[in-house]
């Protein structure tokens, strides 16, 4: 006598909140350097000057693309030594969330993803291009988030008053 001891899996609730990245790429990149590593050395290490952004594409019901961009610029004085230009982005599966749990994920949780692939991009075209790594500092994307939200109060104009 045998027994069927297989237990059914658990039902999953299709309503259940899902975030799921579905791809990681690179959307676009540029690499620059005039002078390849030969810069007259200008008094020391070269100034970085590091500028991030993000958007958010709906691709479709429920697919939304981010997309992380990150400008690097170096130079040596008045001389550019390198400068690098990258939209790391992602594919991201959002659903059963309210709308301002969904702003949270595109301006948070996603770039948050992505800030990792980010970083080993720049780092890896820099060496490959004859320069010392650069790492992308860590960046509080909930404290810019809360920023932005805050900028569209204060833009927000007046609801009227009824008297």
């Amino acid at each position: 006598m045998t027994q069927d001891n297989a237990q059914a899996a658990p039902a999953v609730d299709p309503n259940a909140p899902v975030v799921n990245p579905q791809a990681v790429y690179i959307k676009d990149c540029s690499f620059e350097a005039p002078n390849g590593p030969f810069v007259p050395n200008a008094g020391g290490n070269p100034t970085v000057n590091l500028n991030l952004g993000t958007r958010a594409n709906a691709l479709g019901q429920d697919m939304h693309e981010i997309v992380l961009t990150v400008n690097l610029e170096a130079k040596a004085g008045d001389k550019t030594v390198w400068l690098l230009e990258l939209q790391q982005a992602g594919a991201f599966l959002i659903r059963n969330l309210a709308a301002d749990q969904v702003a949270q994920v595109l301006s948070i949780v996603a770039p948050n993803y992505l800030l990792s692939y980010a970083r080993a991009t720049v780092s890896d075209l820099l060496v490959k291009g004859g320069f010392p790594p650069f790492l992308l500092p860590l960046v509080t994307f909930e404290a810019l988030h809360a920023r932005a939200a805050a900028q569209q109060q204060q833009a927000a104009p007046p609801s009227p008053s009824v008297n």
